[in-house]
């Protein structure tokens, strides 16, 4: 099953590296996407929620990289107190294990 890194730029600049362990990440981002952070989180973790349950659909158990990067993600908002900045979905590559 192939897995999917997703760049992210937040409000204050820096880059991220994101991992999603299912292509079903990009029925939910594409590269140039900007959007408010709660919009981001929201899409961020029904992606990642689908995705880590696909993994448990082939493999019988949940992905806890899928659940660890929601939990980074919650983390780094929780930074940025206008919930009106956006995030930025920089680029995504597919990593074929």
């Amino acid at each position: 099953m192939p897995a999917v890194n997703f760049y992210v730029r937040w409000p204050d600049g820096k880059e991220e590296k994101c991992y999603s362990p299912s292509t079903i990440i990009y029925d939910y981002f594409k590269p140039g996407d900007a959007m408010p952070l709660s919009e981001f989180i929201h899409r961020a973790e029904q992606a990642l929620t689908l995705a880590s349950e696909r993994v448990a659909n082939r493999y019988g158990y949940y992905c806890s990289s899928a659940a660890d990067q929601i939990k980074q993600l919650k983390r780094r908002i929780t930074e940025f107190e206008d919930q009106g900045r956006e995030v930025v979905v920089m680029s995504m590559s597919e990593i074929n294990h």
